[in-house]
């Protein structure tokens, strides 16, 4: 350009104008503000909604999720345990919710257990942390405390009152090869120890050396009350004398809990109520096109009973982790695509089923809390931790962190991520768009010898407009009102697809037309370069302010999206024309312009050709429209997008 101008004119200081106007015209040097900005203010709105963001990929991320991977307890449920059934001696006993609330919500005091149910729930209690953090134990010493505390205790039978004698000698702990804990206590006199043991039911059975026709009415019992959506405990205790442990192992305890004798005491059925807005979430998530798969190491019976009151689909068929032990990779990888609820999966199964769900070809987001989830959650494309109960080692795993552990938070996070990725590419097509006619009017007049329309000063105007409109306008327009009713979109669907580049480009050929219409009909009429610099330069400004407004929406028209508030576009277009007038008005402005005074006549007529760029936008909007509906219809694209979307297309 600087060379052409210049031999051609003989004017090299003009030629150097010629030259950096056009490259300032064609460098779209805003792309890494504009997503450095999209990123750091989309991880304050997730801040805003308790989700805190650990790696800003993840949040563009969020809106190609297929596969959610949850827990069950505190994430799809509230993690507030109660114990709402006792069984014992063939007896079944209800608690009502009001007699197991804290102390503090007491309006009298609750009426004691039948001595049926005495010895269960004080075991229950010695097999449990003295000052307990988990929901489950809580409820036990809460129920102990309110209903079996102020009663008298067998003295062989330990209790709730004789830890102020006893002594815990030694604690067996869970482990995920065997699901059930139990802890030694040692007597006052020393004359015999309490082992209290409490777990999952089959792990109870074992520990008691059930035959499976003894086993069989205690299953059944298992059955009814999982069925109710409960998680089913089972208690048992076991006493061992001096003598007896002398002849056995002088002087140590068995490396194993297994190597005692139990006695099965009953079981205890603990309620934890659904969160409240999980059903709709879950619901919002089928409409996404989001699939909601549930892994739990609650009992199957719980998990499916979770399952049919949140609304999961396909939730009768659960898969077990004892199912996965043996399973084949490729195997899983089948069985993965339609079961929906996992259930006895210890943390190490979860890194398996992540990788069985990335094989074929989801988009996985996976929770978690505990130390031994944190190769799923570096696994998974989105890893979440839990804030509230989560360990340090998850939290450092993840890409996000839920303050408040809650499932409705996730899809919020998605509905999140959709919209900053749907903003950011109409920040970019923006961006793509505006530098067309920029461009043009640099090179075209000085290609066909016409005096020059824009100089350095020009572009310098409207980089004032077209930065905080791609990155402060566009960042914060709310979505639109089917975001979360569309499929995932594709990982590898290209920001700049060939929809975005032809429909950025289109509707600004049109704007470059129409100026340099207008500037050549004013020379032509022979009013001067000055006056046709300042009219083409008005109506490339008000052209663009159409743009900004054209491209806040891909499917509403311009006066649908004004009835939209977007703050940051009041200040924009406020600023823009408030300067655009002293720029046209005030002498020393205009003459650093190289402009004219306009006229009303002059400026009617820059409004007019503005206005029909407008409606040329428009119209380029709804050919686009119609024509991507055609395409939807035989080719699988998103009819509001024009990308291709989900794993099919």
């Amino acid at each position: 350009m600087v060379i052409a101008y210049g031999l051609t004119r003989g004017d090299w200081p003009g030629a150097l104008l010629a030259g950096l106007t056009l490259a300032m015209g064609l460098v779209p040097e805003e792309f890494p503000v504009v997503l450095t900005i999209f990123l750091s203010l989309g991880a304050w709105r997730l801040a805003k909604q308790r989700i805190l963001t650990r790696r800003s990929p993840a949040i563009e991320t969020l809106g190609s999720a297929t596969v959610l991977c949850v827990d069950k307890t505190g994430t799809l449920t509230l993690n507030q345990m109660a114990v709402a059934k006792l069984f014992a001696d063939g007896a079944l006993r209800e608690i009502e919710r009001v007699e197991v609330r804290a102390d503090a919500e007491q309006t009298q005091p609750p009426e004691p257990l039948p001595d049926t149910f005495h010895a269960l729930v004080e075991v229950a209690v010695m097999a449990s942390q003295p000052d307990p953090f988990d929901p489950m134990e809580q409820a036990i010493v809460r129920l102990g405390k309110q209903r079996v505390a102020a009663h008298a205790v067998a003295r062989r039978g330990g209790g709730v009152n004789a830890r102020e004698g006893w002594a815990r000698v030694h604690e067996y702990p869970l482990s995920p090869q065997f699901l059930a804990m139990s802890h030694v206590w040692q007597a006052p006199e020393g004359e015999f120890s309490l082992v209290a043991a409490k777990g999952a039911p089959e792990a109870i059975s074992e520990l008691c050396r059930f035959t499976p026709a003894q086993w069989e009415p205690i299953a059944t019992q298992v059955a009814a009350m999982a069925g109710d959506g409960l998680r089913v405990l089972g208690v048992a205790r076991a006493t061992v004398t001096p003598s007896e442990a002398a002849r056995s192992q002088p002087g140590e305890l068995p490396a194993d809990q297994r190597a005692f004798a139990f006695e099965f005491l009953g079981l205890i059925g603990l309620a934890d109520p659904v969160r409240p807005g999980v059903p709709d979430a879950i619901a919002e998530c089928y409409g996404a096109g989001i699939r909601v798969v549930m892994i739990t190491g609650d009992h199957p019976t719980p998990a499916q009973a979770i399952a049919q009151q949140i609304g999961l689909t396909d939730g009768a068929r659960v898969l077990t982790g004892r199912e996965l032990e043996g399973m084949p990779d490729a195997d899983l990888q089948v069985l993965v695509r339609t079961v929906n609820v996992f259930a006895r999966v210890v943390p190490q199964q979860k890194l398996r089923l992540v990788n069985a769900l990335k094989q074929n070809g989801e988009i996985v987001g996976m929770t978690g809390d505990g130390v031994n989830d944190a190769p799923a959650l570096k696994a998974a494309h989105i890893g979440v931790a839990m804030g509230a109960r989560g360990t340090d080692v998850a939290r450092e795993s993840a890409s996000l962190v839920l303050l408040d552990d809650d499932f409705s938070s996730i899809v919020k996070a998605v509905r999140i991520g959709r919209r900053i990725f749907e903003n950011l590419s109409k920040a970019m097509a923006f961006l793509l768009a505006v530098h067309v006619p920029i461009a043009g009017l640099s090179l075209v007049p000085a290609l066909l010898g016409w005096p020059l329309i824009l100089f350095p000063a020009h572009i310098v105007f409207l980089e004032f407009v077209i930065d905080p409109a791609c990155s402060l306008v566009f960042e914060a327009e709310r979505e639109e009102r089917d975001v979360m009713r569309r499929p995932p979109r594709s990982l590898e669907a290209p920001l700049f697809g060939r929809w975005l580049i032809g429909l950025s480009i289109l509707p600004c050929a049109g704007i470059l037309l129409i100026s340099l219409g207008v500037y050549a009909a004013t020379l032509f009429r022979g009013q001067g370069d000055l006056e046709a610099r300042a009219l083409t330069f008005t109506t490339l400004v008000v052209a663009d302010l159409g743009l900004i407004m054209a491209t806040r929406s891909r499917t509403r028209t311009i006066l649908a999206t004004l009835r939209t508030p977007n703050a940051a576009l009041r200040w924009v277009v406020a600023g823009t024309l408030a300067v655009l007038g002293l720029v046209l008005y005030m002498p020393f402005l205009r003459d650093l312009f190289r402009f004219e005074m306009l006229h009303f006549e002059d400026l009617a007529v820059a409004l007019a050709a503005g206005a029909l760029c407008i409606l040329w936008l428009e119209g380029v909007k709804v050919l686009a429209r119609w024509q991507i509906r055609r395409a939807a219809a035989g080719e699988g694209l998103s009819s509001v997008h024009g990308l291709p979307s989900g794993r099919g297309a």
